[in-house]
Order: C-alpha cells, then structure tokens, then sequence
C-alpha cells in the first residue's frame, strides 16, 4: 500500500544480480559444475539445483544439458538388433496429431500386397506442436521425440519437411537421449517376451496331453475287445437255443421213463452234435416234436384199448 511490495520486489531483483557476479566469480562452486568439455571454445554446461543466480550461458559456444524429457520433433527408430524399421505404417500416429502434420505411405511387395513397413514417411517439421501424441499413442515403441532443436531454415518448404530418412535414427541414439526410458522399455519387452514363451509351453504342453489323452482312448477300447470272451457263432447258439427248447418241452409234458430219457438223449444229441445252421436246427426241432405228439398219440390209444 505504501510501496512495500515494489521495494521487497526490488530487493530480490537486486539479490539475484549480485549472486549471478558471485557465481561467475567464484570457482567451486561455479557454473561450470559439471559440465562438459567439448574443445576449446565449446562446452555442455549442466545447471545444478542448488545454484542461484541467474544463469548466463553464451550461445553457441556454451549450450545447456537438456533434461531426459526435453522434447522437440519426432524421430523413427531403426532396430539395429532386429535390423529393420520398427514402424509398421499402422498409421495411428498420423490420426491422432491434432496438427495432423503426418503423411504415411505404406510399402508394397512385388506382388502388389501391402506389407508392414513405410515406403513413405514425412513430418512438416513448421506445422509440428511437439505434443508428443505420436510417441504415446505408438504400439511398437517406432516413433519418438528428438532433442535437436536447431532447425532454423530459410525456405520453410521443403526444408521444413523431413523424409524418412531425414527423420530415422538408430536405436542406440535414441538410448542416449532417453536412457531411463529405453532401459524401461527393454524391460517390459523382455517380460512379454518370456510371458510370450510361457503361454506357448503350455498350449505346446496341453497338445501334447490331448494328444497322450486320445491315444489312450483309442487304445483302451482295442484291450477291451482282446480281453473280453469270444463270441459264440450262429450255429452254437442255434444248437444251444434247440437243446434248451428240448429241455422246456420235457419239464412241461411231465412224462416219465422212455419219454423223458427220449427228451433227454435228443438234448445230449444236439449239444454233442456239431455245429449246424439255423434253419437246419429248426427243422430239426419240428421233427423232434413230430415224434414226440406221435409217441403221445400211440400211448392214449393203447391206453384206451
């Protein structure tokens, strides 16, 4: 209200003046902590969080470690381990730039078929937010921010706009730039990776079970059968059917003495007899029964007489 606010401000205006010649001054420590000695007259100054002061740097000679996440345009990564782009030409990249200063064109191969790899990729570096989407938004890790900032051109097209191959870098100079970053992401591809080997054992694992499970199956059916009795041919069971019926016929008549005895050798006859066909064990049935209504008949009638 009486200016206090003017004078405090003052007083730290004139604090950080004073401390900046203190710093430039002094040796250790200095503004030079740290920093990197490229030649003579070049050199990488890393400001420390501790330092006050302004911090005075004379460019180009002296230029300041960017931080890890300093971002500024795009750049593609070429896989030196896999030895090829690790773009697919998916293009997500170029529909999620709000800017929308991505072209892409997809390869094709001999037949004409697309394949996964561009033919054709080009960032207008002069329409470019730096808004990093296209890093974010790639799923194979095949786009990401540079650190180069020194870009100034005098024709702004086509000087402003980066090819492919203006714009590809290999892997380990991204590493470089984003050393935390890389190391996490190599750690993430080596977990889906063996997580990727796991789940193919098992499926390899439960085929091999199934495989196992069904040839037991088939198996187990074929011991049965070689285990279990022969089956009896028609003509035993039709002398078999022919001596049990020879036998119901003896029980119900009831007789006794030749009759019985009579019954009983036809029984013993087609059990002791060799194997014959049904239709000649059923006649053979009928004629037995023949005989015995005739034996029947003759022994009323001379009963009766």
């Amino acid at each position: 209200m009486f200016g206090t606010g003017l004078l405090k401000g003052l007083g730290i205006t004139l604090k950080h003046f004073t401390d900046t010649f203190t710093d430039d001054r002094q040796k250790v420590p200095s503004r030079y902590q740290d920093s990197i000695q490229l030649d003579k007259n070049r050199r990488i100054i890393e400001q420390p969080i501790t330092q006050e002061g302004l911090l005075t740097i004379q460019y180009p000679e002296e230029r300041r470690l960017l931080p890890e996440r300093f971002r500024y345009i795009p750049m593609l990564i070429w896989d030196t381990e896999a030895n090829e782009d690790r773009c697919t030409a998916c293009g997500i990249c170029a529909k999620v730039c709000p800017p929308q200063c991505i072209w892409i064109v997809r390869d094709k191969d001999e037949n004409g078929k697309p394949v996964t790899r561009p033919a054709e990729f080009y960032i207008d570096v002069a329409v470019c937010m730096s808004c990093s989407f296209c890093t974010e938004f790639c799923p194979f890790d095949a786009i990401k921010m540079n650190h180069d900032y020194e870009l100034a051109v005098y024709d702004r097209y086509p000087q402003l706009v980066y090819s492919k191959e203006e714009l590809t870098v290999p892997l380990e100079y991204y590493a470089a730039l984003w050393p935390t970053q890389f190391a996490a992401e190599q750690q993430k591809r080596k977990e889906e990776a063996e997580a990727e080997r796991i789940r193919n054992e098992e499926k390899k694992r439960a085929a091999e079970e199934k495989a196992r499970a069904k040839a037991a199956g088939e198996a187990a059916p074929a011991a049965a059968e070689g285990g279990a009795k022969p089956k009896r041919s028609a003509e035993e069971l039709a002398a078999m059917k022919a001596a049990a019926a020879a036998k119901a016929a003896a029980r119900k008549s009831g007789e006794e003495g030749g009759e019985s005895a009579a019954v009983a050798e036809a029984a013993a006859e087609a059990m002791a007899a060799p194997a014959v066909s049904e239709a000649d064990a059923k006649k053979a049935r009928l004629e037995e029964m023949k005989r015995q209504a005739a034996e029947k008949a003759k022994a009323r009638k001379e009963s009766g007489a």
